[in-house]
């Protein structure tokens, strides 16, 4: 069926000496892969160009049931992301979310809400002049909401430890599992209050803000399997002081 779909770029991987393969993540049927020839051409520099991690493009297709790849023409940005490229930091944090949602979206089924939730992301961090630093924690912790993940807040005490199996916050530590000492549990309940709005007001040294990305990647991969070796997240470490 012909559409006209809007989506956030996540990836371009080579598929042969003409083609590639771009995943893009759309707002109509979640999840998809397309067919985009390479080429030396004006056009075909365009077209790369709206191919950058976290783009936000529109484009039309046909969805043919059945199939794994897809073709799309009349291709354009719906917006034009003016400081990610640019800025070092900006796009670094691009990289890891791409990479990031590369890896725990695999579904190609319609979700509007997580949709909205990454495009207007994209949008704050091209748009923010200040707490670009934070940015990739307070979008991994909010993430958790769409993927069904998200930590259980109503259980925390002080003192309690966080079961990163389970989710939830717990007295004791009890036998086995994988837990985060109180000390590193009451890091979890402040993420819980930082937004896109105050992101900024929270000041962490390099070495706090390199040990709740190692642990939030670890939360995921708890309760995400198809999250392998991630590349990106080494590059942020040494950006941030």
């Amino acid at each position: 069926m012909h559409e006209t779909l809007r989506g956030v770029v996540l990836n371009v991987i080579k598929y042969n000496d003409r083609n590639n393969i771009v995943h893009i993540y759309t707002d109509r049927h979640g999840l998809l892969s397309f067919l985009v020839a390479q080429g030396k051409t004006a056009a075909a520099r365009m077209r790369n160009a709206m191919m950058m991690p976290l783009s936000l493009v529109q484009f039309e297709t046909n969805i043919v049931p059945g199939k794994d790849i897809f073709l799309m023409h009349d291709l354009q940005r719906t917006h034009r992301l003016n400081s990610i490229y640019a800025d070092p930091v900006k796009n670094a944090v691009a990289m890891f979310i791409s990479e990031l949602l590369s890896h725990t979206i695999q579904e190609r089924e319609q979700n509007r809400a997580l949709f909205q939730y990454i495009e207007t992301a994209v949008l704050l961090l091209d748009n923010m002049s200040h707490g670009a630093a934070n940015f990739h924690i307070c979008f991994l912790y909010h993430l958790g909401a769409f993927l069904g993940i998200e930590p259980d807040i109503e259980t925390y005490c002080d003192g309690y430890w966080f079961d990163m199996l389970g989710g939830t916050f717990v007295s004791s530590p009890g036998l086995g599992g994988k837990l985060l000492k109180p000390d590193d549990a009451r890091v979890i309940m402040l993420l819980s209050r930082m937004t896109f709005s105050n992101l900024h007001k929270f000041r962490f040294n390099r070495d706090e803000r390199n040990q709740m990305l190692d642990t939030i990647i670890a939360y995921y991969r708890l309760h995400n399997s198809t999250i392998g070796t991630l590349r990106s997240p080494d590059i942020l470490k040494q950006l941030f002081v």
